[in-house]
């Protein structure tokens, strides 16, 4: 199938200077003092099952005292490649550790009905020529991902190692035994030669601070722990009839809420949806994977793709290329290359970033059109407009989303000029000075994504040499080499947005970066040594490296309105996107060539 360009208004139909005073005035409506603080972790009798698992029960067991060569914290994608890349290197002696009852991460935990992937499957999910797996459509449903992740831990033997609802509380590095001490809240004591810190980024689910949460006398649960005892239904079958009686409330309007919220208007009596800032949401077909399709793919395609993929919604297409994804995360690329190879001329970079924030103008204008094309009542189609650049937020897709607030029992409640909820009581919430009375809320309000670690990891205490915690060690952001290791914390690799080169598809990308600490850890043990880290110089000289060249993304953030992204429009130490700034590409062969010289350049080998 080709894909084409897709129509939007032209640039002078646009009055340019008035979105961007547009976009300003609508981000600092949605400003908070107060930062992450405007977030809480789950506490009292309103939340007390708030993080436990309401999937799977805990199972009694022993606990372990051991001592092995590896330890995964997390059995999510992050901590599934790195088991993968540790066995093909020949380390087999590990454990993965999560708080979860099963492989997934957070398609373990993001059970709502009308969970899906949001981003082409083809590229999500990884390792697909290896397992000889083919997603069933484009957009795959979370339990079918979920399923095919445990089936890479089961088909590559680590499964049944795993040690699953266990929360490590201490991770000591002990110098005596040239090994970390890693406990948890089932009694564990794990001695583990090297640890991978793989927590992930969607993981630890935060809650709004909203006064009076703890006096509300009705049913509260978060999205990634979906309550289908009070809701009806299961996972994957999301016949919600036991609300048909109930009114709800859904706290959120982003990538979780845009697939809970038609199931949810389908079955409650009444249905409010609580949005502070609107998402983007453009069309979204997912057709069944075609078998004359996936017959005729070539070894190596999804390599391609993802590549693909990565150029598409990061990067920019080579000359001539075709998009591979068609979506609206490639969008802006395909129609720029498309008008660039067009006007056939050559552009410079400056010129090159007018175009495409032109055309991110273009597109964003396009989105806002089909509010009005899809929504029947005026006024909530223009609440519903996202006004702010492209990447201010996850683009996402739905045909239902829109067409559900035209539904007689659907209400939209806009609160970004308080933002947010005002306050709970016993029988409800008051937004915009009004008081609704509920049932029950629930909270679709994300996770802690680039806020402080100790709010993410939940680790009491996390201590490398000397007994320098890993939190003081990177108050201020992160220090390492190659985005992966840090000095000060021997046998240790962390996974994440880290100070390396970024992908467009995040199992890739931290997929590479397991594949690097299960070879740096391998190299240790061939070469008969007890430690690796970086020295405090070699550290330097690449932290040095990367902030000359690093793609600054601390302009863009700053435009645009609180979120994750940016850590609620406070210190954004921990920003997803600042990669390596010659790209992908050279950041892969930069590490490839460390590796291949065999001399390990800024470690200190012990």
């Amino acid at each position: 199938m080709t894909c084409t360009p897709t129509v939007t208004p032209s640039i002078e139909a646009i009055d340019v200077p008035a979105l961007r005073a547009k976009y300003q005035a609508e981000k600092q409506r949605r400003m908070r003092a107060e930062g992450q603080a405007q977030y809480v972790r789950p506490a009292g009798d309103v939340v007390a099952d708030y993080a436990v698992d309401p999937y799977k029960p805990v199972a009694p067991r022993v606990p372990v005292n051991e001592d092995i060569d590896a330890l995964v914290l997390g059995a999510g994608w992050g901590g599934i490649k790195a088991s993968y890349y540790l066995t093909k290197e020949g380390i087999t002696n590990f454990r993965n550790i999560d708080t979860a009852g099963d492989f997934g991460g957070v398609w373990y935990w993001n059970q709502y009905p009308g969970v899906q992937c949001d981003n082409d499957a083809y590229c999500y999910l990884p390792l697909l020529e290896e397992m000889g797996f083919m997603p069933s459509k484009k957009f795959s449903e979370g339990s079918e991902i979920q399923a095919y992740a445990k089936s890479i831990a089961e088909r590559f033997g680590f499964a049944d190692k795993a040690l699953f609802h266990t929360q490590v509380t201490s991770v000591k590095w002990d110098a005596t035994i040239h090994r970390w001490q890693v406990e948890t809240n089932r009694g564990d004591t794990i001695r583990a030669r090297f640890v991978i810190v793989a927590s992930g980024v969607l993981n630890m689910p935060k809650l709004p601070a909203v006064r009076g949460i703890d006096r509300f006398k009705g049913k509260v649960f978060h999205t990634s722990r979906w309550n289908y005892d009070y809701t009806g239904g299961s996972y994957g079958n999301p016949v919600l009839d036991k609300l048909s009686d109930k009114r709800v409330a859904i706290v959120g309007t982003g990538a979780t809420a845009i697939q809970a919220v038609p199931p949810l208007g389908e079955y409650t009596k009444q249905l409010y949806v609580i949005q502070r800032t609107p998402s983007t949401v453009d069309k979204r077909p997912n057709p069944a994977t075609d078998p004359v399709w996936a017959a005729g793919l070539q070894p190596g395609w999804q390599k391609e793709r993802m590549a693909n993929f990565h150029r598409g919604a990061q990067e920019v297409f080579q000359p001539g290329e075709q998009d591979l994804i068609c979506d609206i995360w490639t969008e802006i690329n395909r129609n720029l290359s498309a008008e660039l190879a067009a006007a056939g001329n050559p552009v410079t970079m400056e010129e090159f970033m007018a175009k495409r924030e032109e055309m991110d103008f273009r597109v964003m204008e396009r989105l806002r059109a089909r509010c009005d094309e899809l929504v029947n009542d005026p006024a909530t189609a223009e609440a519903l407009k996202p006004y702010y650049y492209h990447m201010c937020k996850r683009p996402l897709s739905s045909d239902s989303y829109y067409p559900t607030f035209n539904r007689p029992n659907v209400t939209l409640l806009d609160v970004s000029d308080t933002q947010g909820l005002q306050e709970m009581n016993e029988k409800g919430f008051i937004a915009n000075g009004v008081e609704y009375e509920i049932d029950c809320m629930i909270f679709a309000s994300g996770f802690e994504v680039t806020s402080d670690l100790e709010r993410r990891w939940s680790i009491s205490t996390f201590e490398g040499r000397d007994g320098v915690s890993i939190y003081d060690h990177w108050r201020k952001g992160p220090s390492t080499l190659h985005g992966i290791t840090t000095h000060g914390f021997p046998n240790m690799a962390f996974i994440g947005y880290i100070q390396g080169g970024i992908n467009s598809s995040v199992t890739e990308h931290f997929g590479r970066q397991g594949a690097h600490a299960a070879w740096i850890f391998a190299e240790t043990l061939r070469r008969g040594l007890n430690e690796v880290e970086p020295s405090k110089e070699g550290q330097d000289a690449y932290v040095k490296t990367y902030n000359e060249i690093k793609m600054d993304v601390t302009e863009m953030m700053a435009r645009c309105p609180p979120g994750y992204f940016n850590n609620e429009g406070g210190d954004n130490k921990w920003a997803l996107f600042p990669g390596w700034g010659y790209g992908w590409d050279h950041f892969e062969a930069m590490l490839a060539d460390w590796r291949g010289n065999g001399n390990m350049e800024g470690m200190v080998l012990r």
